[in-house]
């Protein structure tokens, strides 16, 4: 019986959560530095212990993205890397059983970020179909607006009101969990709208700017600590998960993040610039990542005075 994509995603959340820590999401660009190592790639991270991954399709303006994810998108789109391609590698993901853990036989969820123009040139419900049928579990679209009231929809005009539209019917149709994503400028009142609408979890950008854009020995400042919490205890009044992603490479970053109530850390760029600094060697790319993977991992076993 096929599970839906939010359950799946969900469980993962829970999952995480029985065993005392919490959701490590762990992000690559699919074809970097070719679609023949991104199967590696990821599977490295799967073997480091992350609950969830996420897989970048390249694209020529990734306007959320900093220079690690650009450069990684730019070296998968010369090596030949399209929304078919990712597809291709997510459904040799389940086929090799490289998603199934070895602990409990648990299915990883796989979520992918793209950006609109990739999908409405393949075509929203065919993109949307093919993902299902692939083992995609969720979608996050950074560009694609969801308007949440009446003085958005006259703002944004009819067309984002239609891609809405367009992508939550396709999306239940195929049962993928449409990943609704919050910034610190969100207003209350939306971000009280997204958290209602997201599937999975809600994708928190925990500060200003584009992915990476914190230095890694930088700490989480207090506001936006404070805004952590304050969206997490928003979030669990609707039982919805969140996961805060955005500039988080180091151990005691994911704590942080974590005792301010976050439901799962999601980690890109540093795994991205991983992979970059290997190229030459991916043997060396895949024993990092696993090992980076798991000691982040053990960073979200901390107590937690709210359980």
């Amino acid at each position: 019986m096929t599970v839906k994509g939010s359950d799946l995603i969900e469980n993962a959340f829970s999952s995480a959560r029985d065993s005392g820590s919490r959701a490590l999401i762990g992000f690559l660009t699919a074809g970097d530095p070719s679609p023949s190592h991104t199967l590696r790639l990821a599977g490295s991270l799967i073997q480091g212990g992350v609950d969830i991954l996420e897989l970048g399709i390249p694209f020529s303006d990734p306007l959320a993205d900093g220079p690690t994810i650009q450069a990684a998108d730019n070296r998968a789109l010369m090596a030949g890397a399209t929304p078919q391609s990712t597809l291709e590698t997510v459904r040799a993901l389940r086929e090799k059983e490289l998603t199934t853990t070895k602990h409990n036989g648990d299915e990883i969820p796989v979520v992918l970020l793209s950006y609109l123009n990739p999908i409405l040139k393949f075509g929203v419900n065919k993109f949307l179909g093919d993902a299902s049928k692939s083992g995609v579990n969720g979608l996050v679209v950074p560009d694609l607006t969801f308007v949440t009231s009446r003085s958005e929809n006259q703002r944004n005009g009819n067309n984002d009101r239609e891609d809405a539209r367009v992508f939550c019917r396709a999306a239940s149709k195929y049962e993928i969990a449409l990943v609704m994503m919050a910034a610190p400028t969100t207003p209350s009142s939306r971000l009280s709208s997204l958290i209602s609408k997201t599937e999975g979890f809600l994708y928190f950008v925990s500060l200003l700017g584009v992915t990476g854009s914190r230095k890694a020995a930088e700490s989480i400042d207090q506001s936006n600590l404070e805004l952590i919490r304050n969206t997490s205890s928003l979030a669990k009044k609707k039982s919805k998960n969140i996961a805060v992603g955005f500039g988080i490479s180091r151990p005691e970053q994911v704590k942080d993040v974590l005792h301010a109530g976050a439901d799962g850390v999601i980690v890109g760029s540093f795994f991205v610039n991983l992979v970059a600094s290997n190229l030459d060697d991916i043997d060396q790319a895949c024993k990092l990542l696993t090992k980076s993977a798991r000691k982040l991992k053990e960073a979200t076993y901390v107590s937690y005075s709210s359980d």
